[in-house]
């Protein structure tokens, strides 16, 4: 059974737009809702992140940047890359001790690892027909396993790496002054 290119254009699409979106609106309610950046930056580091501000800067930074690039369908393994990176480390600082379902207490991890999931899955179907990446002629190079893998591997190293660095869960920030 072959499949239909119609329709896995049009579910790229469909993903790119609701995932790129959702980046977007997650990444400028950390800038600009609620506590803004400084509460952002209070909240990672009641969880570990420190220093928080510089990790607040980095998810906000991270959740725009790919949103828009899913959006454009440009880059797409890597946009969902960010993603995947920025929802990983969610998972492990804030909803893994939760358990699955988001309506628990502390909200479980369902949100994030559906999110994680569907970034992979754009990573393997690419940016299709309506995309930079198609306009640009580097689609084919951009999809199907190698483009499961970028976005897999460059989203969980991302993580790992900024977990193996800077998250101390448990331990109260130095004092200044």
């Amino acid at each position: 059974m072959a499949v239909d290119a119609a329709g896995a254009d049009i579910a790229s699409l469909v993903l790119r737009v609701s995932v790129g979106g959702t980046l977007i609106a997650h990444g400028w309610n950390h800038a600009f809702g609620g506590g803004r950046i400084e509460g952002t930056a209070g909240w990672f580091e009641s969880l570990g992140l420190r220093p928080g501000r510089l990790h607040a800067l980095m998810a906000t930074a991270t959740e725009i940047g790919a949103g828009l690039l899913l959006l454009l369908g440009l880059l797409t393994p890597l946009a969902a890359a960010g993603a995947v990176g920025t929802m990983a480390v969610a998972f492990v600082i804030a909803h893994l001790r939760n358990g699955f379902f988001i309506f628990r207490p502390g909200q479980g991890y369902e949100y994030v690892l559906m999110i994680i999931m569907v970034a992979c899955a754009l990573g393997a179907l690419g940016g299709g027909a309506v995309s930079l990446d198609r306009a640009l002629g580097i689609s084919g190079e951009l999809s199907g396993w190698t483009g499961l893998a970028i976005t897999a591997l460059a989203g969980g190293l991302g993580a790992a790496l900024l977990l193996a660095v800077f998250w101390r869960p448990g331990r109260k920030p130095a004092e200044t002054g």
